[in-house]
């Protein structure tokens, strides 16, 4: 099994930045992807950022520019770094793995809340 775990939420203000972190454990050798998705009231939710294994990114439109994606093996710990927020980024994001075998994103962190307000 997977453990994922994101942590570095809060509160921000617009224009400001946050990094978000998933630490991983387990069998994290299953996961051949990594994905940041948000979500926010009365929407689905969104992947906003990928990771490959092999280091193909991918950004959803709204954060393409703003946001970075990043993976630091020796931590086990994906990141998103996320710059000039808006307040339309407010949401819960959550980390998740994309199993191997599957092809799903079976493998979910718990989230973390961000609020972009003044």
């Amino acid at each position: 099994q997977v453990h994922l775990v994101e942590s570095g939420g809060g509160l921000v203000q617009p224009g400001g930045s946050l990094r978000l972190s998933c630490a991983a454990s387990g069998t994290i050798f299953n996961i051949d992807a990594m994905g940041w998705f948000r979500q926010t009231p009365g929407k689905q939710r969104e992947l906003v950022a990928g990771l490959t294994d092999v280091g193909n990114r991918n950004y959803g439109d709204s954060v393409r520019g703003r946001f970075t994606i990043s993976r630091d093996n020796a931590k086990n710990t994906w990141y998103l770094q996320m710059n000039s927020l808006q307040a339309e980024d407010t949401g819960v994001y959550y980390c998740a793995g994309r199993d191997y075998d599957s092809g799903e994103y079976d493998y979910w962190g718990q989230g973390t809340q961000v609020t972009v307000s003044s």
